[in-house]
């Protein structure tokens, strides 16, 4: 029997995993590549391009290397464990070479419109008009997989700041942003303090004469470096925390959080304090903030009101004096490219599991990595896939489209219940839940109380240790030899690059010592006291 065809869109981290998936189940996949390269968001360049995504120069993963790589191809040990985005790019490239993919990639290849085709209630098929060197080419394929990601549309909220059209300075959004070169010695308001806010308002901090923040709700602050100097997912994204989790209530997680990350700085004190709770909406990561607040290189501000030829007015009243707007403001999800878009996602871009448009009649279609995780996206979009492309086989079926629809609304309800109202927590998921949950269509969900009995070691290092993807590697589909070795491993991974000086003790060790010094205090002040009652017998 032929393969299917399946069009894969973008080159991305996504699209890399979805072409190595259809590998996997003998699937025939055909990636499209708009750029001449891959690496998609990650992939730096100075000039951005219209409909890719684009990043600046200095931006840095937000989760830690175990966390983020794909479920069978670990990250080198020597790596950081926060890594520079030319060090993804390092890894995409080994990635894509081990297991074959570049073959598979048409570069320079613009996907202009997808389409059903005629007999798509009987045959699933769809025409795909892709363009390479200025023509145009439709091609059949058996399924499609969209894994252009979301940072390519920006989200540029012009009409919400009267006055912005008689502003004389340069204001552009965080999307075309590559450096601080362009702000030396100027007085620039950043609008957003999203993970892209902070980090330009950080940068241009060390160069500008002064730097705004401009935030409608405040914001929670956490860091890469959690305790011990540890990274922050990999102590805080554990099976053991995710079940303490689901039996503490909201309001003391709530209350730990904040206190704990209060306790690093008082977020009231520095402007930032939100009136949402911690767990209400995404916490930005902002490892350089509070120093440049607290040395005035940045200050926080309420909303703008409005912008005058030379200024900005907020909402609080004052009125600063300003040479340039940085709107990192996010992005919209766009799909240029869906040639009849009412008729495959309603108005709220309803997917089953962020994944199946449930309205189609045969589930040849699917979203990847068009999620908002709180956790590493890689290990998710490569979920998302190797579950698709067993849909895509006929090796597992969906739910009716009632029963999928009942469950994007229960779903829609349970976020609404947790998360502020904002386009970026309408897709929201937990890492280890949304993990389990896509592992469990799958059969690929570690069974921890069978390893209890068979390998305590591994099943510790599974429920305490950090939830890394390789632990979805053990049994099921797509089984790897070298999951258990990875698991058992990944806190040396983690420990390498930090140790590059290895410290040796000199003297007794440190516990002996306190010990030692503890008896010579206890004979010290026990000298007087026996003085004393010698003194008294007399």
């Amino acid at each position: 029997m032929k393969a299917k065809k399946i069009a894969v869109i973008g080159a991305g981290v996504s699209g890399l995993g979805a072409i190595k998936c259809c590998l996997e189940e003998g699937l025939e996949p055909v990636c499209f590549e708009q750029r001449n390269d891959i690496g998609g968001l990650w992939r730096y360049e100075e000039t951005p391009e219209s409909g890719c995504a684009s990043i600046y120069k200095s931006l840095f993963c937000n989760t830690s290397k175990e966390m983020t790589a794909f479920s069978d191809y670990p990250f080198p040990d020597h790596y950081p464990n926060y890594l520079h985005n030319s060090k993804i790019m390092e890894y995409l490239r080994m990635y894509a070479r081990h297991f074959g993919l570049m073959k598979h990639i048409q570069f320079l290849s613009k996907v202009c419109t997808v389409r059903k085709r005629l007999d798509f209630s009987t045959s699933g098929q769809w025409d795909v008009v892709v363009e390479t060197d200025g023509k145009q080419k439709t091609h059949v394929f058996d399924g499609i997989m969209i894994c252009s990601g979301h940072y390519t549309a920006k989200y540029l909220p012009l009409q919400d700041f009267a006055g912005i059209q008689k502003f004389k300075g340069r204001y552009l959004h965080s999307w075309e942003y590559k450096h601080a070169d362009d702000f030396v010695g100027k007085r620039v308001v950043v609008i957003g303090i999203g993970n892209s806010g902070a980090d330009v308002a950080s940068e241009i901090g060390h160069v500008a004469e002064q730097v705004f923040i401009s935030t409608k709700r405040g914001t929670w602050i956490w860091t890469r470096v959690w305790d011990n100097g540890n990274p922050m997912d990999v102590t805080l994204f554990t099976r053991y925390n995710s079940t303490v989790q689901k039996f503490w209530p909201t309001f003391l997680i709530n209350r730990w959080a904040e206190n704990k990350l209060n306790a690093r700085f008082n977020h009231a004190n520095y402007g930032l304090q939100p009136k949402h709770r911690f767990l209400s909406h995404q916490a930005t990561f902002g490892d350089d903030l509070a120093n440049h607040i607290i040395t005035g290189r940045v200050l926080i501000k309420p909303n703008v009101k409005e912008f005058t030829a030379t200024s900005a007015i907020f909402e609080d009243g004052t009125e600063e004096s300003i040479d340039a707007v940085v709107f990192a403001t996010g992005y919209k999800l766009s799909f240029p490219f869906l040639e009849d878009d009412s008729a495959i996602l309603d108005s709220q871009r309803s997917m089953f599991k962020f994944v199946f448009p449930p309205q189609l009649k045969k589930p040849t279609l699917a979203f990847i990595g068009i999620i908002q995780p709180i956790g590493a996206t890689i290990p998710i979009s490569e979920m998302q896939s190797r579950w698709v492309v067993r849909v895509f086989k006929g090796l597992k079926k969906l739910p009716s489209e009632h029963d999928m629809m009942a469950d994007i609304t229960r779903k829609r309800k349970q976020l609404a219940k947790t998360f502020v109202e904002s386009p970026r927590d309408a897709s929201r998921v937990q890492y280890i839940d949304y993990m389990d949950e896509i592992a469990s269509e799958l059969g690929v969900k570690p069974n921890l109380l069978s390893l209890l009995f068979w390998d305590a070691k591994l099943a510790k290092e599974i429920f305490y240790g950090p939830c890394t993807a390789y632990q979805y590697r053990l049994q099921g589909p797509g089984k790897w030899g070298g999951a258990r070795e990875a698991i058992l491993t990944q806190r040396n991974r983690i420990l390498k690059p930090l140790r590059t000086r290895v410290f040796t003790p000199s003297g007794p060790p440190s516990s002996r010592l306190f010990w030692v010094k503890c008896i010579c205090a206890v004979i010290f002040l026990s000298i007087p006291i026996l003085l004393i009652i010698q003194m008294i017998h007399h």
